[in-house]
């Protein structure tokens, strides 16, 4: 039975063709097929492309313009409309042609204002991708481990049913010498075919864990992925203390740099208002051609050139008190933003805090995780030989078995869960 459930899965766990799959190409393919990070980056290429517009700001302003017009008689209404009017000569055709240019010199500092807050929000959608960037590696993580987890359960549970299988064989003969009951190979039959429908179980899951992971790199599913590393390579208890990673955490934190830009942006947005009130001075020349001449007296009916330069300024007097609700809503919302950012330090710390002691705890599980082996091995041997002795009850070497398999699973799981924690506090200090 066995060998014909080994058979049945063989083809979906095995694919010699296909070299290991390392965390970092995991990482990697993950950045190119994710379409949340793709439209991350496509957000920032935007930004970016904002930031050269608002400098563009800068240069002059230059327009051409021409026009060309038919004119309709020009009659004169000296005795009223109603009565036949003289009609004045004029000339039925119009046209102009000229150009125009206008160099801004001071507007109170708002093309200066507008390019950093361009600027600010650049590196804000740069801080968002990489925040989105850190989750899809920590989210790509968890599926790289949990294909490690099953396949090790696997790993562990063929290795328990082919024990428990000589077993059985040995309790058989025990039955034939008439040592045992019936009883006892009828349990042991039964734990024997509850822990093929485990390993069936664990087979679907590393099924459904290997297809989430392909979804997420942009392989097909029928793509079964090999794990580089058949055991974790475990760090080591952390040499910083918490307060490092805090450190850490307040200048690399994504959560905590995405904060600080928005209060820096708010802190533009109140300067741009203030701005509001003051004058702006620019230079401004134009150059013109047009027929006929009617502009300046005495007019004639010809081509005339004018070009004209100078400077012009202006003072907004309606903003004296149009600006002030509008300056107190910027002061609100920077003030609010301010609160957000302090909260915003608060979830960090409490997020780094947490991460620590969960890692630190995790890695202490691994540790005691590996003494409940020795320990159930060392029981699970001593009521093995007690049953085959008659010394011991079957429920008692059913229970060893039992406790020496999940402490096997307990391990597994410890390295997975320390590994986690381990990307998480990398994550929270803004280093995944």
């Amino acid at each position: 039975m066995l060998s014909a459930l080994l058979a049945g899965n063989t083809a979906v766990c095995q694919n010699p063709e296909q070299s290991p799959l390392t965390l970092t190409d995991v990482w990697n393919k993950a950045a190119v097929y994710n379409k949340q990070l793709q439209m991350q980056q496509l957000r920032v290429a935007g930004a970016q492309q904002q930031v050269k517009a608002a400098q563009d700001e800068r240069l002059p302003e230059i327009k051409a313009s021409g026009s060309y017009s038919r004119v309709s008689n020009l009659p004169m209404y000296e005795k009223g409309i109603f009565n036949t009017p003289t009609q004045f000569p004029v000339v039925h055709q119009s046209y102009s042609a000229g150009a125009d240019a206008y160099l801004n010199v001071y507007n109170g500092g708002k093309t200066s204002r507008e390019i950093m807050v361009k600027q600010t929000e650049s590196e804000l959608a740069a801080e968002q991708r990489n925040m989105t960037n850190a989750e899809i590696k920590y989210k790509a993580a968890a599926y790289y481990l949990d294909i490690y987890r099953y396949r090790m359960y696997e790993k562990v549970m063929l290795q328990d049913i082919r024990d428990r299988e000589k077993e059985l064989e040995e309790i058989r003969q025990l039955l034939k010498n008439g040592v045992v009951l019936k009883s006892d190979v009828l349990r042991a039959e039964l734990k024997l075919s509850q822990q093929k429908m485990t390993l069936l179980e664990i087979r679907n899951s590393l099924i459904i864990a290997n297809q989430r992971l392909n979804i997420m790199i942009g392989q097909p599913d029928s793509i079964n992925n090999h794990l580089a590393l058949d055991t974790l390579a475990m760090a080591a208890m952390p040499e910083k203390d918490y307060n490092s990673y805090l450190a850490e955490a307040c200048e690399h934190a994504f959560a905590f740099k995405i904060s600080e830009k928005e209060t820096a942006l708010s802190e533009l947005r109140l300067k741009a208002v203030k701005s509001n009130i003051l004058p702006k001075v620019g230079l401004f020349a134009e150059y013109s051609y047009a027929y006929p001449q009617i502009l300046f007296y005495p007019y004639a009916i010809s081509l005339y050139g004018l070009g004209q330069v100078g400077v012009k300024a202006g003072l907004p007097i309606s903003a004296l008190y149009q600006n002030r609700h509008k300056k107190e809503a910027a002061k609100i919302d920077l003030e609010r933003q301010e609160i957000e950012h302090a909260d915003t330090k608060d979830k960090v710390r409490q997020e780094v805090r947490a991460g620590y002691l969960r890692y630190t705890e995790a890695l202490e599980r691994i540790r005691v995780a590996q003494e409940n082996i020795l320990q159930a091995q060392e029981n699970f041997r001593i009521v093995n030989n007690t049953y085959f002795n008659q010394l011991s009850l079957l429920t008692d070497l059913l229970d060893a078995e039992t406790q020496l398999l999940q402490s096997r699973f307990d391990l597994t799981n410890a390295e997975v869960t320390a590994q986690l924690q381990y990307y998480q506090l990398l994550k929270a200090t803004g280093n995944l």
